[in-house]
């Protein structure tokens, strides 16, 4: 069973860089695709108490820059939902090891993981 679950894009190629790291480095690690986890709403709570929504929400992105304001005042409103309607709005990679929940592939992160 691997002991580091990597959330992200398949498309992502920071999610494949910290996928391919983690490997290299003898982790072993699962990727989940956000976009097609059924359980995206259920760990989101989770990540949100651990993170914050400012940390979890990429608003530098596209698809945040695509959506209307109302759509973003949901982010403090309504941080869950937003991100479960709109996958692409989280940070890659969310990276959960023993409970821990990390988000990006920062030198900090590689530091937490042992990696840096």
């Amino acid at each position: 069973m691997p002991d580091i679950t990597l959330y992200g894009l398949k498309t992502c190629d920071t999610c494949r860089k910290a996928l391919g790291a983690l490997k290299a480095a003898g982790r072993s690690a699962a990727f989940v695709d956000v976009r097609s986890d059924p359980g995206l709403a259920a760990r989101l709570p989770g990540w949100l108490e651990a993170v914050g929504a400012d940390r979890l929400a990429n608003t530098r992105s596209t698809t945040w820059r695509g959506l209307d304001e109302g759509e973003r005042a949901r982010l403090a409103d309504d941080p869950a939902g937003l991100l479960a309607d709109h996958p692409a709005l989280i940070k890659r990679p969310v990276i959960e090891v023993d409970g821990a929940v990390h988000v990006g592939w920062t030198p900090a992160v590689r530091a937490e993981l042992g990696l840096g």
